[in-house]
């Protein structure tokens, strides 16, 4: 081994980085393959988990702090586990966890369930949900990771969802940009819905009727409905980046939803969204 691959090799172990000759293209990593647990009964801690999958600003932290309310959900904040990764950093290793049977995925998936395992016991309830927006993006992994995962698709007008996102960051993005942005969340959410299992839940009819909609959500799954839903209370985790931290969420009660938009107010951009999930006709 020449002493340029001694140093590049000591820069990978304790930084991560490594130097490349200039126009040299970085070679992606390879993409493991995404499977379900060999051995559910032995791979998973987690017992039929319940995810949110909702664009953001769609009042998703309001339902999760309904669901958090009841005494047998545990509903934290944003919990971003698809970011978690695991790393080889040898070949010996790779291949010691590839005799066990192992590839990447399949170890992040175990690190994913160990983690949210450990935070439904803490809780000390029977079921976990997770409600990160950015989750839509990695349906069809989070459902080959659990396949009992249970699925709730909390829709909203695509055009107030839009003005949210663009008054929750008013200096960082556009009304346009906004709209844009958003739609991708919207679209993920589409597809997730027309290839996983699930309920349908809106937004405007859970903050007009909340407790019809939320014995609904509990009849899916399979818990009795519980009056203390209807007033959630304090949450302890309101922060930008983790959910919803405006005063509408503090009340720790339901509030009315804004008033839908007219049809000449929502962006040509979102108008197809709004005819499929019927906002538009």
């Amino acid at each position: 081994m020449n002493w340029q691959r001694k140093v590049n090799k000591a820069l990978v172990r304790f930084t991560g980085f490594q130097i490349e000759r200039a126009g040299k293209e970085p070679s992606p990593p390879p993409v493991p393959e995404i499977r379900p647990p060999a051995d559910p009964l032995t791979d998973r801690l987690l017992e039929a988990p319940v995810f949110l999958l909702s664009p953001v600003r769609s009042g998703s932290t309001l339902l999760r702090s309904i669901l958090n309310a009841h005494s047998a959900l545990h509903a934290p904040h944003e919990l971003h586990v698809r970011r978690l990764r695991v790393h080889f950093d040898t070949t010996l290793a790779t291949k010691a966890m590839e005799a066990l049977g192992h590839n990447q995925a399949d170890l992040e998936h175990l690190l994913w369930d160990r983690v949210l395992h450990r935070e439904l016991v803490r809780s000390g309830k029977r079921y976990i949900v997770d409600k990160t927006p950015a989750n839509a993006f990695a349906y069809q992994r989070i459902a080959a990771c659990w396949p009992d995962a249970r699925f709730v698709f909390l829709l909203r007008h695509p055009a107030s969802i839009a003005t949210s996102w663009h008054e929750a960051s008013p200096g960082k993005r556009t009304a346009e940009e906004a709209a844009l942005d958003a739609l991708r969340y919207m679209k993920a959410v589409q597809r997730a819905r027309s290839a996983l299992p699930g309920l349908t839940v809106r937004y405007e009819e859970l903050s007009a009727e909340p407790e019809r909609v939320t014995r609904e959500i509990c009849a899916f799954l399979d818990l009795e409905w519980e009056p203390a839903m209807l007033s959630y209370g304090k949450q302890p985790v309101l922060e930008k980046g983790l959910g919803d931290w405006r005063d509408k969420i503090r009340s720790g009660t339901v509030q009315p939803a804004r008033e839908l938009p007219a049809a000449e107010q929502i962006p040509e951009a979102l108008k197809p969204i709004c005819r499929t999930w019927e906002y538009l006709s």
